[in-house]
This record gives C-alpha cells, structure tokens and sequence, in this order.
C-alpha cells in the first residue's frame, strides 16, 4: 500500500511543498525512504540529492523573482558548498560511516536548539 503510485505522488507532492517552504524536505524524504519504503541509507541519499535539485531550483527562482534572496551576500556561500561537496564526496570512502552519522546529528542539535533559542533582531 505505502510503495502505491499515488502514496508516492503525495508523499512528493507533500515533501516537495515543505521543502519550497525551507523546512527541509530532504531530510524527510530520507526518513521515508528507509523506514517506510526500506531502502538501504547509502541509496536513500542519491535519491534525496535528484529530489532536491529541483525543489531547490525552483523555489530559488522564486526567490529571485520575489527579490528576497539577497544574491551577493550568499554567493560566497554557494561558492564555497560546491566545491567542500566535491571534496568531500571524494574523501567520504575514507571517512568512516558512523563519525559522519553522529557529526550530521550534532549538527542537527545545534542547530534546533538555536532555532528554538533565536530571537530577531528588531
């Protein structure tokens, strides 16, 4: 039942919404691959990469197109995650599986906890 064209369909259309809104779909859509649809990590990620391109393409155009994404204050950013994404896609085989699972959860706290403690600046 959970593997049906239209669970699928909606489980995207739904993952593809949240993750136009930057609440972060992908790590979602990981989640669905391996406990509800048992799909090994390793393959879950290559197909949590080919989903993203497109949501992150076009809610980035949209964006643009909205003039709420300040381009130049971020292109250094966008610069600097390409290339450590290549590097590091080229060091992962040596870089053992579970120091980058607890580094990614770390990350994860840390970053909860400041969205939970973070106020704005008026």
């Amino acid at each position: 039942m959970l593997e049906s064209l239209p669970v699928a369909i909606l489980m995207g259309a739904v993952l593809g919404f949240l993750s136009g809104l930057g609440v972060g779909g992908g790590s979602l859509f990981i989640l669905w691959l391996t406990l509800v649809l048992g799909l090994p990590h390793a393959q879950a990620r290559v197909w949590n990469l080919i989903f993203f391109l497109p949501c992150a393409l076009i809610s980035s155009l949209f964006r643009l197109k909205q003039k709420s994404l300040p381009l130049k204050k971020v292109w250094p950013a966008m610069v600097l995650g390409c290339v450590c994404a290549g590097a590091f896609s080229l060091l992962s085989p040596y870089i053992h599986l579970g120091l980058l699972k607890k580094g990614f959860g770390v990350l994860l706290l840390v970053t909860g906890i400041r969205e939970v403690f973070y106020k704005r600046k008026s």
